[in-house]
């Protein structure tokens, strides 16, 4: 590992630590030259996740998008950011599970959907408005229809559910 400061091509490694789930370890190194310290992080290469859209094109699967999409959905609502987190750390477990190269973008938005669902009926109404491409009221009183012939099974206390599986079978 080259020195950052002195270019040098002679270091050490002082401190080797794993990150809480192990994919990742922190090493903290020395340079022999310099004397100057600096962290790095090690982690498996792997071919990244894509999504294919709904007009076949292919683009990174980000975690970042899907919590932004759930903050949006959420907005002035009462749904705390912790579950927000909890959800996306869910869809992104699910998804990497079961997808080695590509996901259909359907399947994550119906991960999401179902997962708001659970949480914020109001929340999964604006979701699902734009996720669908609500074209009418019609729309929106098709899905609170819905919501009320089938009310959404409520979400269990913390840590309550099944971490493996967040949305039941595989929605595709």
């Amino acid at each position: 590992m080259r020195c950052p400061f002195c270019k040098e091509n002679n270091d050490r490694v002082i401190d080797s630590r794993e990150s809480t789930d192990a994919f990742v370890i922190r090493r903290r190194r020395e340079c022999l030259s310099c004397h100057r310290r600096i962290t790095t992080y090690e982690r498996i290469e792997e071919a990244p996740l894509r999504v294919v859209k709904k007009d076949g094109s292919r683009v990174p699967f980000e975690r970042r998008k899907i919590l932004i999409g759930l903050m949006k959905a959420c907005e002035k609502r009462p749904v705390p950011s912790a579950a927000l987190e909890e959800i996306t750390q869910k869809i992104e477990d699910y998804v990497t599970e079961r997808y080695d190269r590509e996901v259909p973008c359907k399947v994550v938005g119906n991960l999401v959907m179902r997962e708001l669902r659970k949480v914020d009926q109001v929340a999964y109404v604006r979701f699902a408005s734009v996720y669908r491409e609500f074209q009418d009221v019609e729309a929106f009183e098709s899905v609170a229809e819905e919501l009320r012939r089938r009310p959404p099974k409520r979400r269990a206390p913390e840590g309550g559910g099944d971490a493996a599986d967040p949305g039941g079978s595989d929605p595709s």
